[in-house]
């Protein structure tokens, strides 16, 4: 199974569970018979081990990766990236106000 099969199988996978979770719920909402109220219930929680196992499988499989260029180079960065950045102020410097000294 690839990434993408994965995750489109866990979409579909949470929406047929979400379906039947629905009907449980409606099932329990309008009917008064303790035996049909129970086994409702049951689908349900069963239905949200499920959805939680199904989850736990999509979060298993990796991220897709971007597409590489055809010539096997990584793309060049944003012009945003290429520029350095300054590193964040650290809370002692502020403290001081950037002078030597004591506190």
């Amino acid at each position: 199974m690839t990434q993408v099969q994965a995750q489109t199988w866990c979409d579909r996978l949470q929406a047929k569970l979400m379906a039947a979770l629905d009907a449980a719920w409606e099932t329990i909402a309008t009917s008064d018979d303790p035996d049909l109220i129970k086994r409702a219930r049951e689908r349900a929680k069963a239905c949200g081990d499920f959805a939680a196992h199904a989850r736990k499988i999509a979060a298993m499989s990796p991220k897709p990766k971007a597409a590489r260029p055809s010539n096997g180079f990584p793309a060049p960065f944003a012009a945003s990236e290429s520029q350095p950045q300054e590193p964040p102020a650290r809370k002692l410097d502020r403290l001081k106000g950037g002078a030597r000294g004591r506190l």
